[in-house]
């Protein structure tokens, strides 16, 4: 089989979740299939040694102008050039006139919920609002030419069954993201100290990977954070990471206390492979999202021996099992009393991190990649 991939912001210095899944993937599918021909599809930037070619995986740099133009014209074009069989773009959207079998990773549909539009409509940068707006133009189109429909949740299945009204449609199915292996108790002195010095980290930290992203509450977050400080009075200092402080300050006059800026640090964009030391040094791993597809960085955590407090919303119970301290995010007291009780509760913080490593320990990115082989393969099949 040839099969192309579409990895466009692969090559990007600061990846993100969607391109770290590409990633991954494409890794983990060089070390188990080693008879197809696959042809990486990336638009050209600096970090281009993040990916190196094998016998059988060719990485195609595309220059195209802007994501839609590169997606749309570019994508499809030398898909055909490359003689591919099929076509698997890996974050959320693909060419709408492809004109060979697509396979669409769909990570999840927020942007078409009518619920989290009413949360964007006043926080959204104008970045983020245009990529909703190509998505909700383009995700209906996509589907419907989709010979198969990957996302990365049960949770998240249904809601796309639902919403496209594809509950019985066999094109649709969840495959479980992983965790990378790096991600586990940190050992090393050297490596902690390097880590810490590099970003600043402070001896008491709670870690939080909020960001511009309503979904990601970062209000509600601060807001419990705020009231954990005034009812402990512990010296605890919350790490960030590569988030605006300017926008910071203005959530932290929203919700009333802006001397919580002394209590934050912000580290700037953080390397994947620096997480682990960052995870390992904390003392509680906070991931109280409105609402996730998957939640990579909860399996992170617990990997990395990190008590998780997380959500009762969407597919987080669905990730973290029984491995985490559930709580409903949009009642940020809730979040202060997991936090007051996993710092005072020597049992229930240690039985949080014995569950979390075997939580974590189900969800690889072999078996991931294994799936989505399969998947690949029942395609070709389907139109041979």
């Amino acid at each position: 089989m040839k099969i192309g991939i579409e990895a466009q912001r692969l090559f990007r210095k600061k990846k993100h979740g969607m391109d770290m899944v590409a990633l991954e993937l494409i890794r983990n599918l060089q070390q188990i299939d080693h008879e197809n021909e696959y042809f990486i599809f990336v638009k050209p930037d600096e970090d281009n040694t993040v990916l190196k070619e094998t016998a059988n995986f060719r990485i195609i740099q595309l220059e195209g102008g802007s994501y839609p133009e590169w997606e749309q014209v570019a994508l499809p074009k030398a898909a055909k050039q490359y003689g591919c069989q099929l076509l698997h773009c890996t974050s959320n959207t693909a060419p709408v006139n492809c004109g060979i079998p697509l396979v669409t990773t769909l990570h999840d549909i927020i942007y078409m919920e009518s619920s989290y539009i009413k949360i964007l409509a006043g926080s959204a940068t104008a970045y983020q609002k245009f990529g909703n707006m190509y998505r909700k133009l383009v995700v209906p189109r996509v589907v419907k030419k989709s010979s198969k429909i990957i996302t990365v949740s049960h949770f998240e299945k249904k809601r796309i069954g639902d919403f496209f009204g594809m509950k019985n449609d066999n094109r649709l199915t969840a495959v479980y993201n992983g965790v990378s292996e790096y991600f586990k108790p940190v050992t090393d002195a050297a490596e902690l100290e390097r880590v810490k010095e590099k970003y600043q980290l402070p001896d008491n930290y709670f870690f939080f990977l909020g960001n511009t992203d309503p979904k990601k509450n970062t209000r509600g977050t601060l807001k419990a954070f705020s009231d954990f400080l005034k009812q402990t009075g512990t010296d605890h200092k919350l790490v960030m990471l590569d988030y605006d402080r300017t926008e910071l300050e203005k959530m932290l006059d929203e919700i009333g206390d802006k001397k919580l800026m002394d209590k934050i640090v912000l580290t700037g964009y953080v390397i994947n492979t620096d997480l682990p030391a960052i995870y390992c040094q904390s003392e509680i791993f906070l991931y109280p999202s409105l609402r996730e597809s998957f939640g990579i960085p909860m399996l992170e955590a617990m990997a990395c021996g990190v008590p998780v407090i997380t959500s009762n919303t969407s597919s987080m119970p669905e990730v973290a099992g029984d491995a985490a301290v559930i709580i409903n995010p949009f009642k940020p007291a809730e979040i202060t009393v997991a936090m007051i009780n996993l710092c005072k509760d020597k049992l229930l913080k240690e039985k949080m991190i014995s569950s979390g490593f075997l939580q974590a320990a189900k969800f690889s990115w072999k078996a991931m990649a294994e799936d989505v082989l399969k998947i690949y393969k029942e395609t070709i099949k389907a139109i041979a």
